[in-house]
């Protein structure tokens, strides 16, 4: 049984399972997830605790499977504990909780903690086991659309609220944008506004001096934006992602992989594939599908050949080779390849009400 973290709430008021399994990559919700079942277990009288973490290939897994058999001398029900940081069990891991919920006592309830899992590992028979004996509740990071009404739900439920209309907008936006990437963070600077100020409406004025920028980018979110569109939330995951230490190849191999998929999916659909073929065909997923479904229809094979052109002498520039006619700092570079290719989109997308502005490849 899968559940998200939203519905964990109303799942523990109807009563506990023997086992739960949190995963995924957002360590706000995976902690505020396992502290309301940790929360729920205490209610319910598992009052003795035990936590393994489980380190390395050598973990000792027979002090688990003898935990949840042994009787404690303190309490009649025990909360268990079991945190892979690395997600990945081994060989004797696998069979060990294989064996661990096939024989889960009434008096013990377990939380299995684990990070974002990929493809393969969810197919395992290990966590095929897990997720059949109990529940599993998914973790996902909150995107960067969705963050105004997070933070607004966050702060009603503290009692605070912004204005109506855009200018309410307009002041999530601004949250959201000093905090993206950092939900951790986020929750701190919404707790610290109810210490700063009492309940009721919070004016951008509160919010602009209150919350610190504390935001942090993914690479892979980088991309996105610039398929979207969106230049000066582009730009500014640059400068993040440059100030956080960032390896130019790495922003350079996720923008170039983007153009890459672009260029397929537009030859496949000038030879006459149907998008949702040429998606599959060019190995396009999750957010980004929606994204290039829009973008690769409006961009011209010449002008994807030219950007693809310019993410080649870009990929020699964060390597360390020169060009004359391109700055020799590879963030430059980047910033550039970056700025030429929302040039494209919105090239792409002046149909439909989009404002270009003109960005030059060369010199």
């Amino acid at each position: 049984m899968q559940i998200r973290p939203d519905q964990l709430a109303a799942h523990l008021q109807r009563g506990l399972k023997p086992l739960y399994t949190v995963w995924g990559d957002e360590p706000l919700l995976a902690q505020e997830a396992c502290d309301a079942i940790r929360a729920a277990a205490r209610a319910a009288g598992f009052s003795e605790r035990k936590v393994f973490a489980v380190a390395g290939a050598h973990f000792d897994w027979s002090s688990v499977l003898g935990a949840a058999q042994a009787m404690s001398l303190f309490a009649e029900r025990q909360l268990i504990e079991v945190r892979i940081p690395g997600g990945k069990p081994g060989k004797d891991g696998s069979e060990a909780l294989q064996r661990y919920v096939e024989a889960l006592p009434e008096e013990v309830l377990t939380i299995v903690q684990l990070p974002r899992l990929d493809g393969q590992q969810l197919k395992g028979a290990w966590f095929a086991a897990l997720d059949r004996a109990g529940v599993s509740v998914r973790v996902e990071p909150v995107e960067r659309r969705a963050l105004p009404a997070w933070i607004a739900e966050r702060l009603a439920a503290q009692g605070q609220r912004v204005a109506a209309g855009e200018a309410g907008q307009q002041t999530l936006a601004f949250f959201a944008d000093r905090v993206e990437g950092n939900l951790l963070a986020a929750q701190q600077e919404i707790a610290k506004l109810a210490l700063l100020h009492p309940a009721g409406e919070l004016s951008f004025e509160q919010v602009e001096q209150a919350v610190l920028d504390v935001a942090r980018y993914d690479v892979f979110q980088l991309g996105e934006a610039v398929l979207a569109g969106q230049t000066a939330r582009a730009l500014r995951m640059l400068d993040g992602l440059r100030a956080e230490g960032e390896a130019p190849v790495l922003v350079h191999w996720t923008l170039a992989s983007d153009l890459q998929a672009l260029a397929r999916v537009r030859d496949a659909l000038d030879a006459g594939q149907p998008m949702p073929l040429a998606l599959q065909t060019a190995r396009v997923w999750g957010v980004k599908q929606r994204l290039v479904e829009r973008v690769a229809p409006q961009l011209a094979a010449p002008t994807l050949t030219r950007l693809l052109a310019a993410a080649s002498v870009c990929d020699g520039l964060v390597k360390g080779l020169k060009h004359p006619d391109w700055p020799a700092e590879p963030w430059d570079a980047l910033r550039r390849l970056v700025l030429a290719t929302l040039d494209a989109v919105a090239r792409g997308g002046a149909g439909r009400g989009a404002r270009p502005q003109r960005v030059a490849l060369h010199g």
